[in-house]
């Protein structure tokens, strides 16, 4: 079976995950948004079996069997999932090649260090379709350049200076990245193999230095990033330390739902150790 073919049981089973009656060769803007909005909700962005040394791989299918055991996953995991799933309800799908501006970056890229996924409903228009932003849009963008409006956030897009057929997003300033551009090219999952390599077990990864959890629902972004509980709303921006293990895999298992009640007690401490180590060097040097 292709990598690319999802099975009608597990499509339905990756619907029931989301919460959404989706039907084959009926998605409009509305079924787009039904969709994104539910795994953005439901399925947290997150990178814990990074962190743990247990990165997953990215193979679509292998993406959505891994969410329907419930788990999350970033962007390689969330979009490959929805690609397959969007394929499988015979819309028109298409992967991009994308690069992620961060705070530090020196200046935007292309270097697939993130996936970008969008869908041509039938009344022709197109949208960025993205669950794998972490903070990013909880819904479908149209693709058309401008200032787009959402859940009390600001998001920009217009061509990139990169791929004159491609495109730049512009990130709510308020968020935690700069922005991304993709390419206009159909991508496979060939494309992104290299860089989730680096990603998921280089030492200088982000992903493999700090832990982070976070959704989507509307106006409110949610998330764990090493040691702090925030919850980020347009007007305010609410913060906390949480101080024990215990208080961390709760919030990790029952609170964001995610299926990680097999990890064993040592592990579990060893985890939450190296969490509390950096955070206790990241308050040394000033806490920015």
């Amino acid at each position: 079976m292709s990598e690319e073919t999802l099975p009608d049981a597990l499509a339905h089973a990756y619907l029931e995950r989301l919460g959404v009656d989706a039907r084959r060769g009926e998605v409009d803007s509305a079924m787009l948004s039904a969709i994104l909005r539910a795994q953005t909700a439901r399925v947290p962005y997150e990178n814990i079996d990074i962190y743990r040394g247990r990165p997953p791989g990215i193979d679509p299918v292998a993406s959505v069997e891994r969410i329907v055991s419930g788990r999350g996953g970033y962007c390689y995991q969330q979009n490959g999932a929805l690609y397959v799933l969007f394929r499988w309800l015979d819309a028109d799908a298409t992967r991009h090649v994308s690069g992620v501006q961060m705070t530090s970056s020196p200046a935007p890229h292309l270097n697939a260090n993130h996936m970008g996924v969008t869908v041509r409903t039938s009344d022709g228009s197109e949208w960025m379709v993205d669950a794998g932003l972490g903070d990013g849009p909880a819904g479908p963008l149209p693709l058309t350049w401008g200032a787009h409006e959402q859940d009390g956030f600001t998001y920009v897009l217009g061509p990139s200076q990169l791929d004159p057929e491609g495109w730049r997003f512009e990130h709510d300033p308020r968020l935690s990245f700069i922005g991304a551009d993709f390419s206009r090219a159909a991508a496979t999952t060939d494309a992104f193999r290299a860089m989730h390599a680096e990603l998921s077990a280089a030492p200088a990864s982000p992903f493999v230095r700090q832990a982070t959890a976070q959704r989507r629902v509307g106006p409110t972004v949610e998330l764990v990033r090493g040691c702090v509980y925030s919850i980020v709303r347009p007007d305010r921006v609410e913060s906390r330390d949480l101080e024990s293990g215990d208080e961390w895999w709760e919030l990790m298992i029952d609170h964001f739902e995610l299926a990680y009640d097999d990890v064993p007690p040592a592990e579990r401490a060893e985890v939450w150790a190296r969490l509390r180590a950096n955070h206790e060097a990241w308050e040394a040097a000033g806490r920015p």
